[in-house]
């Protein structure tokens, strides 16, 4: 089975399933012609990872289950704390943020000293509250992907616009102007999907997950 039949299969996304290979999780077999021969054995290993993915256990722990380096057990049970101190960090925030609607203060007036003092003191206290840094760099990468989209759109839409031009001005063959205009509206749809897939990537998490190990 090749790596797009096991993407439809698993519901795991090709660079995903290469991700998992990489960090020793699964082996896949080589065919003759060098490409990957996935098996029975990997979809149930992608599915179990799949699972505990879900559950946001991180890739390296998945990995130590495998080695039986730690229980499935113990894994969970560290989850589920971890699932807890989170609640716990949403509940105080949430108190905090209705504290400060309470007050009725405004953009102009909030007191931000007295309201990063108490920030300040629950995270002391253990509270951990958004991180700032990995919402900035998610914007970051999100722009950075739409500014490289829209430049080759309007470079395919100049280039239409020529052809165009071409086929009315100067009476080029009504072919050659199909075959011209096919190509770049292609360009844009394939541009427009990898915006989309690079978006659910970055909201995904994926490479923050990735730059952990």
């Amino acid at each position: 089975m090749k790596i797009k039949q096991v993407e439809e299969l698993v519901g795991i996304t090709s660079k995903n399933i290469r991700f998992y290979e990489d960090q020793g999780l699964l082996s896949p077999d080589r065919a003759d012609n060098g490409y990957r021969e996935y098996h029975q054995k990997e979809i149930d290993v992608l599915k179990q990872i799949k699972l505990l993915r879900k559950f946001g256990v991180p890739v390296e722990e998945i990995g130590k289950i495998f080695n039986k380096e730690k229980s499935l057990d113990d894994c969970l049970e560290v989850r589920i704390r971890e699932l807890d101190k989170q609640q716990d960090d949403i509940k105080r925030m949430r108190e905090l943020a209705g504290l400060i609607l309470d007050s009725h203060e405004s953009i102009d007036s909030i007191r931000t000293d007295y309201w990063l003092d108490s920030v300040e003191s629950l995270e002391k206290e253990g509270t951990t509250f958004v991180d700032i840094s990995k919402e900035d760099v998610h914007k970051k990468k999100k722009l950075g992907a739409l500014f490289g989209g829209v430049v080759f759109i309007l470079i395919m839409i100049v280039y239409v616009a020529a052809m165009t031009y071409a086929f009315v001005v100067e009476d080029m063959p009504l072919v050659a102007f199909a075959l011209m205009t096919v190509i770049p509206v292609l360009v844009v749809v394939c541009i427009v999907y990898a915006i989309v897939s690079r978006f659910k990537e970055i909201e995904g998490g994926e490479e923050d997950e990735a730059s952990k190990y």
